[in-house]
């Protein structure tokens, strides 16, 4: 029989809806219940795609036994921390401060007050490795709770009373400086493996926030250190498996098993790494001209449109890392991706099963598991024709498809499709692919329509066209924004900009303490045991970074003095943190190099339909000024009537011609209507 998350429009939350555990969703009525039986609140939090969430379901979750001690000893609640990234925030960082690590599954013990004592990660349904069994776990809970509850009371006080005091102020550290981007460089420089153009560590995530620092840091300040480093990192990723080499796109991240051993992905392919992987390829060949970059950004837009996109025009949150292996019916990790050299023979003849086999880095032994291999491209592979590469990787793709394909997450979360927004809307300028254009006006006006029903504030998730619960948090609204903010640059429709200012506006009302540092939920959010708050990038760019980025770029396209303030304030956190630790505050340093250099506003006046106006447009596009921001339209008359845009007010034409204005720091060049001198002003990389 279901249990309460049957009515869930979480995935996550549905997964779990037969299993024999009584769950509750994250409510009141939970916490309740605890009192009324005088029972401690057991939390689970993951998400769909996870993989170890789905083999701690399977070992314990749906184990009738487990299931019967967890209804009669606890209240057990199961949270998607993609819907509600308050609660998971909050409970990780206190995981985090008594086990020194942290992930998913996070299984959290608490009193009814939802104040934590006992923390963990995923526990085995038997001990083994020097990890305690979950059940052991149980046991050991309830027995501390009925004999020893003073303890249990004593520890919990004492963490809330520690997390309600990791209050941050942004104020006194002042705004980012030249000095301050020149250090978190110097400081990255530490940290990469030139051999391999990787970043240090066996865990290897994308860092697509440091490479769009080190890009804009490169364009600014004509740093050639940062661009070896961005072209190094995205040179790796690349060839390797965690990009899809096949499909397009990028998963999670990849693990070096043994010394001198192939890269292994972790399978899931999330919404957020694609589109901000994709923006920065577009960036890098933005910069250089590269082919590579080329062709990644593409793919991995292409991926997002065919696999992710829903049928209301959103992008879904992630596919599975698991799906059914051929044969067996059993759900394996990878079994989608991984291949044999008789399956290459068997889809492309003995000949070009052979060559891709050589290309790709397919062996007998199999680089994977099972003798399977995970397609990379090896330094010492083959050269292949461009045409026959082609047809190999869309016979290849043609015959996966026919695989079982990994689950999907179907939920719509506001940030991610901001983030992809912002991607595609570029790569269709920047390639002269309006189709891509098209699909990131699609999410736009989904977000508009569904999301921000009413204009009252943006819900965090929605699916199937129906709007959530949840209130949005920070990264939501900075991320949103952002993307609203491209599809102005890009579209010259004013109306993008008119709902970013809406979205930075409630920034600046709901989630801005009086010192300029920002929350993650707003100030009439539900309250937890403290009210979440952290400036550093995890998977994605922290909410207050991305809500600084967003007013800065407002700020730029408006001269409103209040918003520029505001992101002043906001990003006193980087020169606090990123000379010292710059990958954990990648997004953070990208805005402050647009803070640094201006940002430059330019304004491109003239008839949206005169090839010459599109020129100019398409060129300050691609202008490599860091975090410019790009008006295209009629002028504007100083009574507001005429160009939607306020960087077009009074702004004439030369000469009769289309004419392009740059300008920052209260300064404009003097107006152009040749591509080339345009192209100087703002440092576009002409072949």
């Amino acid at each position: 029989m279901p249990n309460r998350l049957a009515q869930a429009t979480s995935p996550y939350l549905l997964q779990h809806a037969d299993n024999p555990v009584d769950w509750w969703p994250w409510e009141s009525g939970a916490f309740e219940e605890a009192r009324r039986r005088d029972v401690p609140v057991f939390l689970s939090v993951g998400y769909s795609a996870c993989h170890w969430c789905h083999v701690m379901a399977h070992e314990s979750f749906e184990d009738e036994d487990t299931a019967a001690y967890m209804n009669e000893h606890f209240v057990s609640v199961k949270v998607d921390r993609e819907e509600r990234p308050d609660v998971d925030a909050v409970y990780m960082e206190a995981v985090q401060a008594a086990t020194g690590q942290g992930g998913w599954p996070m299984s959290v013990f608490m009193t009814p007050d939802g104040e934590p004592f006992y923390f963990g990660t995923y526990f085995p349904p038997e001990a083994r490795h020097g990890m305690a069994s979950f059940r052991q776990v149980l046991e050991g809970v309830h027995n501390a709770w009925t004999g020893r509850r003073d303890e249990v009371g004593e520890v919990a006080g004492k963490i809330t009373r520690d997390l309600a005091g990791r209050e941050l102020s942004s104020g006194a550290a002042g705004t980012p400086t030249e000095e301050t981007q020149a250090l978190a460089l110097l400081q990255l420089t530490r940290d990469i493996d030139p051999a391999s153009g990787w970043f240090k560590g066996d865990t290897k995530f994308p860092p697509s926030m440091v490479i769009e620092f080190l890009l804009r840091h490169h364009a600014r300040a004509g740093s050639v250190a940062a661009l070896e480093m961005a072209e190094g990192l995205c040179g790796a990723m690349a060839r390797s498996s965690l990009y899809d080499q096949v499909g397009g796109g990028f998963h999670r991240y990849v693990l070096t098993p043994r010394v001198g051993g192939p890269l292994v992905p972790h399978f899931e392919k999330m919404l957020y790494d694609n589109a901000l992987l994709c923006r920065v390829y577009a960036h890098l060949w933005r910069a250089t001209g590269s082919d590579l970059a080329r062709r990644v950004a593409l793919e991995t837009a292409d991926f997002m449109v065919r696999e992710l996109r829903t049928s209301e025009g959103g992008f879904a949150s992630a596919l599975d890392a698991d799906s059914e292996e051929e044969g067996s019916g059993r759900h394996v990790e990878g079994a989608y991706y991984a291949w044999t050299p008789r399956e290459l023979a068997e889809v492309l003849g003995e000949a070009d099963g052979e060559l891709a086999a050589a290309y790709f880095g397919v062996t007998e032994e199999g680089t994977f598991e099972h003798g399977k291999s995970v397609l990379q491209l090896p330094q010492d592979g083959p050269v292949v024709e461009a045409g026959r590469l082609a047809s190999i990787r869309e016979r290849l793709l043609a015959a996966r498809g026919r695989r079982p394909a990994p689950g999907r997450d179907d939920k719509v979360v506001a940030a991610w499709n901001g983030l992809a927004i912002s991607a595609l809307a570029e790569c269709g300028a920047f390639f002269e692919r309006p189709d891509l254009v098209e699909r990131a006006i699609e999410a736009a006006d989904l977000l508009v329509r569904v999301h921000m029903d009413g204009m009252a504030r943006l819900a965090r998730t929605s699916k199937d066209g129906r709007v959530g619960v949840n209130a949005g948090v920070l990264e939501d609204y900075g991320d949103v924004a952002e993307g609203f903010l491209t599809l102005a640059s890009v579209t010259g429709e004013g109306v993008w900009l008119e709902f970013a200012g809406f979205l930075v506006d409630l920034v600046m009302a709901r989630f801005t303490a009086e010192d300029g540092s920002l929350y993650d939920t707003a100030h009439d959010a539900e309250r937890l045991i403290r009210r979440p708050q952290d400036p550093t990038d995890t998977a994605a760019p922290s909410g207050w970074t991305a809500a600084a980025g967003a007013l800065l770029s407002y700020a730029a396209h408006t001269g409103s003095r209040p918003h520029r303030e505001a992101a002043e304030r906001a990003l006193g956190v980087v020169q606090a943190l990123g000379p010292r630790a710059p990958r954990f505050i990648g997004h953070g340093l990208a805005v402050a190099e647009a803070l640094v250099d201006g940002p430059r506003e330019v304004a491109v006046v003239g008839h949206p339909e005169d090839p010459g106006t599109a020129a100019l447009h398409r060129t300050a596009l691609l202008g490599t000024a860091p975090g410019a921001v790009v008006a295209v339209g009629l002028p504007r008359a100083a009574d507001g009537s005429g160009g939607e845009f306020p960087l077009l007010a009074e702004r004439t034409l030369v000469r009769d011609l289309p004419t392009a204005y740059v300008c920052r720091h209260f300064v404009c060049a003097r107006p152009t209507t040749e591509l080339v001198e345009l192209a100087d002003q703002l440092g576009v990389v002409r072949p």
